[in-house]
């Protein structure tokens, strides 16, 4: 049944909104809306993958907004956010802050992009002194911070130490020192509750804004957009093998263009099956129920529609 709706959806998915409010900017996923104090964010469907948009992806919008709301919740009490209310599926009005040019991205083990450049010998960029003989997948004794630059939209990220990012005076040092704190307390966090649902949460990235002198934790977080999550059963077994974990997440996409088309970000982005954009909304899905405990409820139909007769009843449009 829910293949059907799958099916369906692949024609009605949300590649972009344009709606009657002020100060549109637009991310990689994210639809921005300048409220004055406040912000309507909007997760569309569009999936990136290399810092490049390649598709779309059903429900993918919804999944991450809603991901992203029970992560807001159950880490109230270790950080502040920028929530306010979730008006639709797909949108949340939250407090504007002033984005920090720099994402905290932490790491519980050594795969992805970290383990090719550690392969590669350039994993000494994030000013961290890695061990020689690290295995694919192995875990660190304990997490490790490896920050990023936020680049535009078409752009790539860049990978920066810690110090480069005080030295450029990306972030205030003391602003800095407390954005890693807050990353590893909520990291240790994730990682208790997802392990509570048999997950095991690998790494992920944080952003942070400003609002006045408080920090908050702006953007998404622990979402399969922004994060790795493996099934922690068959971990050890695989590990052993050095054979590929079962994700749910987005790095089921990077692996499939690497392998199947050669691809990682540069030169013309090739076309999703839509048979491949069917297996990753599943997995999408499947990392809600997991994480939440409850059942995906798909908001079908036209999901921009939905969205503005919404945002009429919160009285934003």
């Amino acid at each position: 049944m829910f293949d059907e709706i799958l099916k369906a959806q692949l024609s009605r998915t949300l590649p972009r909104t344009d709606l009657p409010l002020p100060g549109r900017r637009e991310g990689k996923v994210r639809d921005v809306y300048d409220l004055g104090d406040h912000l309507l964010i909007v997760a569309t469907d569009r999936l990136s993958a290399f810092d490049v948009v390649l598709t779309t992806i059903p429900f993918k919008g919804q999944v991450l907004n809603q991901i992203s709301a029970y992560w807001f919740e159950a880490t109230a009490d270790v950080a502040k956010n920028h929530v306010v209310s979730q008006p639709d599926p797909c949108a949340l009005l939250a407090r504007k802050c002033r984005a920090l040019p720099v994402e905290v991205v932490v790491r519980g083990y050594i795969t992805g992009s970290l383990w090719r450049d550690y392969q590669a010998g350039r994993a000494g960029v994030y000013g961290i002194e890695l061990p020689a003989g690290l295995r694919r997948d192995q875990a660190f004794e304990k997490p490790i911070i490896t920050p990023s630059t936020k680049a535009e939209v078409g752009q790539h990220d860049e990978p920066i130490s810690s110090e480069e990012v005080v030295r450029r005076g990306l972030v205030d040092p003391e602003i800095w020192k407390e954005c890693q704190r807050i990353a590893l307390a909520l990291f240790e966090r994730g990682q208790k509750l997802a392990a509570e649902r048999g997950l095991i949460l690998v790494d992920t990235k944080y952003e942070f804004g400003l609002a006045g002198d408080e920090l908050f934790v702006i953007d998404e977080i622990h979402t399969p957009d922004s994060s790795r999550y493996w099934e922690a059963a068959e971990y050890e077994e695989r590990f052993a093998r050095g054979e590929d974990q079962r994700m749910l997440d987005k790095e089921n996409i990077r692996k499939w263009l690497m392998e199947e088309r050669g691809y990682m970000g540069e030169g013309p982005a090739p076309t999703i099956p839509d048979e491949v954009r069917i297996d990753l909304a599943k997995k999408y899905v499947a990392n809600y129920e997991r994480l939440t405990g409850k059942p995906f409820e798909p908001a079908d139909g036209d999901p921009h529609a939905r969205l503005v007769d919404n945002l009429r009843k919160a009285g934003i449009l």
